[in-house]
Parts: structure tokens; C-alpha cells; sequence
């Protein structure tokens, strides 16, 4: 059993979370439940922004990755804590204005924005886009001058690392679909058509621009440091080569996120300090290498800043053994409320939740209510004997699980709390059996029920 943030088992063997028991929200709002840590989101937003203003001597940002839990309440914590967002859809947007943030602290990710969505972002005057591609950047360009704005663009690239995760969430490996690649003169050739290069034709050039720098994301979950030391050797290499035969400057460069977090029993834990000092050091020390001006530092974290706040908390139904000798505990909820260890094969760890302070005696398989044979969220954990009724908790649940909730079997998607010093309140409402119709239209000649 692994604990994070305030989470912790008090005297009766019932665990609690932001000093609430589990019982106590089971009751209140039922299950299956998203519970979000205020403190340790706070904590860990706090920690990426005190190391990088203690470790890197230049100007810096840090966009949280709003695709990780895209909430406004969520939202709000980040820029209290002085966060600006990344968004990668019109959705994510409409939410993050809706919330009050400032619009100059958002950036639009994305590799196939809409014309829409660029129009939406353009009118609402972001802080900046991460350019993916030639269409993109000529539709952007196109706007900008129809609305007479010069919007700040960084250009994404694939780096050509291949980190070590699943294959799923691997991005900056040269068969990617994000960004342009540095070897094959795609990724140059963009940044001369917005930077405009005086041989370039007018058709070529890209006027209603500024160009600020570049982008690179080499996945996610991620917990060897030795790839981000690779991808800035690279990016500074390419950054001091288009210095030396453009003049083309970056005053920008981000970094993204990808950090790895500790998920189950055998997974390592990776300091957040360390890694942003690592960071730090790199580009600083590239940065003196090649003499090339010191960039403004972004990074893009996610998952490392809500993924260990969140857990989610189930009520155990239906226990049964099969054949093969595996027991499976089946819980009310599965794949629809979590769907990563179907599609990532990721690896959680769990306890139940009224009885924290029993030894586990059996291993047995969490097995969701979907209709997959798929939908195991948990393959292997360690109990102590389980009964219906009991409520299990999953740790480490907080980053995309409510972001790829879905409504399969027609399940409505759980609700989310946030809880602090003994309070709990409600940031996002159970959906209802009347909300899954809201969207669902009959023709008037098969008339209405």
C-alpha cells in the first residue's frame, strides 16, 4: 500500500483523504468518485515553480496541461499558483476563459486545429499557438491578417527520441503525427517562412506571425531523466544551427511535460525538484556551450501535477472465482470511468478503504462492470479479504481518467470532489440517467416517449 499527498489511515483503519474519510464521501456522493487532494495539487504546482525560480537563471513559464483534468476549478488552482494553461481544443478553451483566466496566459496546442477553433483563440487574445504544421500555420497566418493580430507562434518538432513508455504515449520519435522533423529540412523550412527569410517569395512568406521559438514533447509517463538531457543537446543543436545559417533567433523554448508518476506498488518515485534542476542545469549549460542567448524556459506538466491528487473511490459488488484460479473483485465503476489500463496498459495499486489497517491476505483481479473482457482495472493487487459493500480505492487516478471518461454501456460518468482541511466540495456533478438523453434525437414519424 502506497499513500500520497494528505491521504492517510486514522485510528479506526478507515482511510482519508484531505481530512475526510472515504466513508464520509461514499455516503455524500456516492460512487464510483473522483476525490481531488486541494493541497496536494497546490503542493506540487508550488514545488515546479519554486525550482525553476531557484534553478534557472532566465525568464521562464509553466503551462499546465489542461488535457491531464480539464476543470475549472482545477484551472483556477493552477493560476493561484501561478500556472498558465496549455489548451488543445476549442472546448479546453471555451473552459479556461469561462473560468477567468487570462487569455495571454493560454497557449493552443493541438496538430489538427480548426479553422474555428484558431478564429475562437485569435478573437479571444491568447498568449500564443504551437504551430504543428504548414496547413496549420497558413490558416493561422491568413486569419491573423483578416483580423489585422500578429499572434506570438513556437513551432512543434519531433525531436527523434524514443522514450521509454508505452508506445501509445510515446511523441517525439520521428514517425510521430505531432510537429515537423528536424532531419528532413521540414521543420526549418517552416520557421524561414515565418521568421521571414528575404529570399523567400511573398507567396512563401508567413507575415501575420512572430515567431518566439520552439516545441518538443517526448511522451509522457516518463521516469528516466537521461531523455530530457538528450532532447535539449538536440534542440540546441538545431537552435544554433538555424542561428548560424538564418540569423533566426529563439527567444523561447519549451520543453513540455511527460513526467512520470508513481502509480503502483513497484514504480518509481521521481522528485519534481530534481527534475526541474536537471532541466535547468541542461539548457544553462547548453546555453554557455554554443554561446547562443539564454531562452525563456516552459515546461508543460500534467500528470505529475494532479495525477497523485486524485483517487478514485468504488464500491465493491459481485466476488467471484474463476477456474484458473483468479479471484475477481468487481466494482461500480471500470473502462468508462478509467480506461488507461485498457489502452496504456497502465499499472494502478489499491486498498480498500474501511479496512486500511488489515494485512493483505489474497491477491485478486479489480474487474470493472463494463462489458469487455477487457475492462480489468487492476490485474493483480494484494487484499485483505473483500465483501461486497466494501469500498476500494485506487490511487494515482487524478490525470486522464476523468479527461477519457466516457458514457460506454450508457454508464453516466462519476461525479468529482475536491477536498481541503476537512471539506469536501462538489467541482463536477454525477451525471444522471436524463443527461444521457439530452443529446439523443428521435425523428417526429417515430413520434416521442
Amino acid at each position: 500500500m502506497f499513500l500520497s499527498g494528505t491521504m492517510e489511515i486514522d485510528e479506526q483503519g478507515v482511510l482519508q483523504i484531505g481530512g475526510v474519510s472515504g466513508e464520509e464521501l461514499r455516503e455524500e456522493f456516492g460512487t464510483p468518485l473522483l476525490v481531488l487532494d486541494e493541497k496536494d495539487m497546490r503542493r506540487r504546482a508550488n514545488c515546479y515553480h519554486s525550482a525553476l525560480r531557484e534553478s534557472y537563471p532566465g525568464d521562464f513559464q509553466i503551462l499546465y496541461a489542461s488535457k491531464a483534468l480539464a476543470n475549472r476549478t482545477v484551472f483556477k488552482i493552477m493560476r493561484q499558483e501561478g500556472l498558465g494553461l496549455d489548451v488543445v481544443s476549442g472546448g479546453e478553451l471555451f473552459k479556461a476563459l469561462r473560468a477567468g483566466v487570462d487569455p495571454d496566459c493560454i497557449h493552443f496546442h493541438g496538430n489538427n486545429k480548426q479553422v474555428h477553433e484558431l478564429k475562437m483563440a485569435l478573437e479571444a487574445g491568447i498568449g500564443g499557438f504551437f504551430v504543428d504544421n504548414f496547413q496549420e500555420a497558413r490558416a493561422l497566418n491568413e486569419l491573423a491578417g483578416e483580423m489585422d493580430v500578429r499572434p506570438a507562434v513556437m513551432l512543434r518538432v519531433k525531436p527523434g527520441i524514443e522514450a521509454h513508455t508505452h508506445e501509445y504515449m510515446v511523441t517525439g520519435q520521428p514517425r510521430s503525427k505531432f510537429g515537423l522533423g528536424l532531419t528532413d529540412g521540414r521543420a526549418r523550412r517552416l520557421v524561414e517562412m515565418i521568421a521571414g527569410r528575404d529570399e523567400l517569395s511573398d507567396g512563401d512568406r508567413l507575415e501575420n506571425l512572430e515567431f518566439e521559438g520552439l516545441h518538443a514533447h517526448i511522451g509522457s509517463q516518463i521516469y528516466e531523466q537521461e531523455a530530457y538531457s538528450r532532447l535539449i543537446g538536440i534542440m540546441f543543436e538545431f537552435m544554433a544551427e538555424l542561428s548560424e545559417e538564418t540569423g533566426v533567433i529563439c527567444s523561447r523554448l519549451n520543453l513540455g511535460g511527460g513526467l512520470g508518476i508513481r502509480q503502483a506498488e513497484g514504480d518509481p518515485e521521481v522528485s519534481i525538484g530534481q527534475h526541474v534542476q536537471n532541466i535547468s542545469d541542461g539548457v544553462a549549460e547548453e546555453s554557455r556551450r554554443l554561446d547562443y542567448p539564454l531562452p525563456e524556459l516552459m515546461l508543460e506538466p500534467g500528470r505529475s501535477l494532479v495525477g497523485p491528487a486524485g483517487t478514485t473511490l468504488y464500491t465493491v459488488g459481485s466476488i467471484k472465482p474463476s477456474p484458473g484460479g483468479k479471484k475477481y473483485v468487481a466494482v461500480d465503476g471500470g473502462m468508462s470511468d478509467n480506461i488507461r489500463p485498457a489502452l496504456y496498459d497502465a499499472e494502478y495499486s489499491a486498498l480498500l478503504a474501511g479496512k486500511a489497517d488489515k494485512s493483505p491476505q489474497e491477491t485478486v483481479a479489480v474487474a470493472g462492470r463494463c462489458c469487455e473482457s477487457g475492462d480489468i482495472l487492476i490485474d493483480e493487487v494484494e487484499l485483505p479479504p473483500a465483501e461486497s459493500g466494501d469500498l476500494l480505492a485506487v490511487p494515482a487516478t487524478g490525470a486522464y481518467t476523468r479527461s477519457l471518461a466516457s458514457n460506454y454501456n450508457e454508464i453516466p460518468r462519476p461525479a468529482v470532489v475536491l477536498v481541503h482541511e476537512g471539506q469536501a466540495s462538489p467541482v463536477e456533478r454525477r451525471e444522471s440517467y436524463e443527461d444521457l438523453m439530452r443529446r439523443d434525437m428521435m425523428p417526429a414519424r417515430f413520434g416521442e416517449n
